[in-house]
């Protein structure tokens, strides 16, 4: 059998300290073994073709509704997040199949309007909410009526992406620090490209240390993540370039993530969301009947955030529009 093969393949190659598909805790109900694919790469192509993972086209990274073709959305950040930790995985002889599948999930649980939707949402709700405790919701409850039924170890990684979170693999350290560097060097791209920052803006001693260029920045940060894990039982940049990614990301928290007019749309976002939020809670038998099902086994709040937060942008604005908005009569 072509997945028994696979699993001979990951024993024989691959490090030490990766997670092996055959040892995988499993999952949440069992399921039979595909004939072809090892289990993470089952939980890789389950989260591909969810609807939640298309949704992601459409909701913010850092630009609410931006007009340019190239600025990155939810999705593009998560393709250059996958692709970034699985060159990581690959060179460290870790299993890769498990870092794209947590890579690919870990941010489907974001609300439309990117952290602004987030932050409204951890306001208004009783319990408070995080996005990356809420994609773990989505793969485990959500998706397909019943959830995705993926492995321990991919829901392990999408619950603990964050920086404050400890995977309790090596894959998911590797998902947790790739997620900073690419959302680290592709703001400050579309920053530029929006003209709120110049390259020369850029802090100097960060520069001189990671690269002039998008290219050399990701270049060394992933390079350096590499050669300071190799062998190790730990993900991590060296003490210098680790320095100097924060203090980085620090300067785009000061210039672009909290203060520029990249976040003007903002409290026009938070309403927007705030209303539609309000009105679910008045009327529950409006939601749609896949979330109105959840009321009685979750509660009413929860089941109106689990719609909100899987809007996309336009989707609630159209939604906001159809509701708050009057109507235009036409007599024929």
């Amino acid at each position: 059998m072509i997945r028994e093969e696979l699993e001979r393949l990951e024993e024989m190659t691959l490090s030490p300290f990766a997670a092996k598909s055959i040892r995988s805790k499993g999952r949440k109900h069992p399921s039979k073994p595909c004939e072809i694919r090892t289990e993470f790469q089952r939980d890789r192509d389950k989260i591909l073709h969810c609807k939640s993972f298309r949704r992601l086209k459409h909701k913010t990274q850092v630009f609410i509704s931006p007009e340019g073709d190239h600025y990155r959305t939810r999705l593009t950040h998560t393709l250059e997040v996958a692709q970034i930790a699985r060159t990581i995985a690959r060179a460290l002889r870790l299993n890769e199949d498990l870092t794209e599948a947590m890579s690919l999930g870990h941010d489907l649980g974001h609300t439309p309007f990117g952290h602004t939707g987030e932050r409204l949402l951890d306001r208004v709700l009783s319990t408070g909410f995080k996005h990356n405790v809420h994609s773990l919701r989505v793969v485990e409850v959500l998706e397909g009526g019943n959830g995705l039924n993926l492995t321990w170890e991919v829901r392990d990684g999408i619950l603990n992406h964050t920086k404050s979170g400890k995977p309790a693999t090596l894959e998911g350290q590797i998902l947790s620090i790739s997620d900073r560097i690419a959302y680290i060097n592709h703001d400050i791209d579309d920053a530029i490209r929006a003209r709120i920052i110049s390259e020369g803006d850029l802090p100097r001693d960060c520069i001189e240390i990671l690269g002039h260029s998008h290219t050399a920045r990701i270049d060394t940060m992933v390079k350096d993540v590499i050669y300071n894990s190799q062998g190790r039982d730990r993900i991590s940049m060296s003490r210098n370039v680790g320095a100097a990614t924060e203090r980085l990301r620090d300067f785009m928290f000061q210039r672009v993530y909290i203060d520029s007019f990249a976040k003007a749309e903002e409290s026009k976002a938070m309403h927007v969301l705030e209303e539609l939020f309000s009105y679910f809670m008045k009327h529950p038998d409006r939601l749609p009947a896949e979330y109105a099902k959840f009321i009685h086994i979750y509660g009413k709040e929860q089941a109106v955030c689990d719609y909100v937060a899987g809007m996309t942008d336009r989707y609630a604005v159209r939604l906001f529009n159809k509701i708050f908005m009057p109507s235009f009569w036409e007599q024929i």
